[in-house]
């Protein structure tokens, strides 16, 4: 699974010849393809390439909210990238400076400079065993409410004695973007700063997915496992979309079960209990069930506004109530959504060096609004499209050219990526295991066919009403 063992002689010569402009440019055809236009071209446009040394890439970032918010939200992408474009050893570094002209000896040495440079480099190599965990994700700034309050206190208790005590496994279920990523996040964190020594992993059940189908190719699902099976602390975060999968299902049992006999601590996120979960094995839905199970609700008026402010003084702004008020009565169900509201409402008002106003607070809301996904799934979208096309749904994912299966199967990967949040790869790997190249080629060929044929233009836009209309 190391691929920087392997040299390319012919990504060398290439990156020889890229200069920090070409460079940058080739990122973000990449990111594109993986990002909505509105998060493309808030978060990514504005950045600017400075200098390519070597196997380094610098860009320039606008301000510090740039830095977090794509450093808690796109961190992957961004290596997944660099890693593409700049081969196994690749580095960026993010600058953020005050001016916007930027001298080279400050980058080096900013203590000297009136204006304060910060330097983040990401690289994509990785270390033998890394966490994953979000070091931003803290018990200190997860904001408690009644609507987390069961699950907020069990999380505190775990990271106090991990697998010591009764909560094992810790079940966490609710609704997209009420915290369950940070507060299972925090447990690892606390447990990692109290207790040094133990092997603690973040991962989602997709990269959980895909790893496993990788050593499956590579003959190595003994070393993927026991690798597993070695954690003091295993966190999994959705593990909703492990449904369905069979092999992915079994391995998962028995590493559970390794981990439960040895009292080590398991933490699992999932967008509903385990007793909802349709498409997953009796066996593990029973062993879910074995510890606490908690759910955290959308939060209230109070917490909402509660946390706005706390990421408000995150950042060092000031900002009306009437403005936090407006933000937090406008977005009531997605904590995610409601923080994102804010990063956004600050980005445009530094971007264009505008006051934050409620005017601005309002267009920021709405913008948020016409970006939303609706909440459906690829296997939602495939069974919908082939319904309409009168076609097996297990088809789609046979290796065939018949012409109708190609044009579903093209049809479905269009829409999971426009409709969802999964990675290229991970709607590859849902249509037989195809790459995410074959995923672009698919969507490219979508959009072509909607421009230049008036029948394929009803078709794709009759589905995607279909698509909207039960599942917004």
């Amino acid at each position: 699974m190391d691929n920087s063992k392997f040299v390319n002689l012919e990504l060398i010569q290439k990156t020889e010849n890229l200069d920090a402009n070409s460079a940058w440019k080739k990122c973000l055809t990449i990111i594109k393809e993986n990002v909505t236009l509105m998060t493309y071209n808030t978060w990514f446009l504005p950045i600017r390439p400075v200098s390519l040394d070597q196997n380094t890439l610098k860009v320039q970032l606008p301000n510090p909210f740039f830095w977090e918010w794509i450093d808690e939200h796109f961190s992957t992408i961004v290596k997944k990238t660099i890693y593409d474009v700049l081969g196994p050893n690749g580095k960026l570094s993010y600058i953020i400076a005050d001016e916007k002209e930027i001298k080279e000896e400050a980058l080096f040495n900013s203590a000297n400079t009136s204006n304060p440079v910060i330097i983040k480099t990401v690289e994509t190599k990785k270390p033998s065993h890394e966490t994953n965990l979000n070091p931003r994700y803290k018990f200190e700034n997860f904001i408690k409410g009644e609507g987390n309050q069961l699950a907020r206190a069990a999380a505190g208790a775990i990271s106090d004695n991990p697998g010591g005590t009764s909560f094992n496994p810790f079940f966490v279920y609710g609704g997209v973007g009420l915290g369950k990523t940070h507060l299972i996040q925090s447990i690892g964190n606390s447990i990692v700063e109290k207790f040094p020594g133990k092997k603690v992993i973040y991962l989602s059940t997709d990269s959980f997915t895909v790893e496993f189908v990788e050593a499956i190719q590579a003959n190595r699902v003994n070393e993927f496992s026991g690798f597993y099976r070695n954690m003091d602390v295993l966190i999994i975060d959705d593990i909703q979309f492990i449904t369905g999968k069979e092999k992915t299902q079994d391995l998962f049992f028995h590493i559970f079960n390794t981990l439960h006999q040895s009292r080590k601590q398991i933490i699992l996120s999932s967008d509903k209990p385990p007793k909802e979960l349709k498409g997953l094995d009796e066996r593990l839905i029973s062993r879910f069930q074995w510890g606490l199970s908690a759910d955290i609700q959308p939060p209230e008026l109070e917490m909402r506004i509660a946390i706005l402010k706390n990421k408000a003084e995150d950042y060092g702004m000031m900002i009306s109530t009437e403005i936090l008020e407006y933000l937090a009565n406008n977005i009531t169900s997605n904590i995610r959504e409601l923080e994102g509201s804010l990063i956004k409402l600050l980005a445009s008002a530094s971007l264009n060096s505008k006051e934050i106003t409620l005017d601005l607070a309002k267009r920021t809301v709405k913008e948020i609004a016409t970006d939303r996904k609706i909440n459906i799934t690829i296997d939602d979208i495939s069974k919908i499209i082939c319904t309409q096309l009168n076609i097996p749904e297990n088809k789609i994912r046979e290796k065939t050219r018949k012409k109708e299966i190609v044009l579903a199967r093209q049809l479905a990967m269009y829409f999971s990526k426009e409709l969802t949040k999964n990675s290229l790869k991970t709607i590859g790997l849902h249509f037989g295991g195809r790459d995410h190249s074959t995923v672009i080629h698919a969507c490219n060929n979508v959009e072509q066919m909607h421009k230049s044929d008036t029948s394929m233009r009803d078709l794709i836009d009759s589905i995607r009403n279909k698509l909207e209309l039960n599942y917004s």
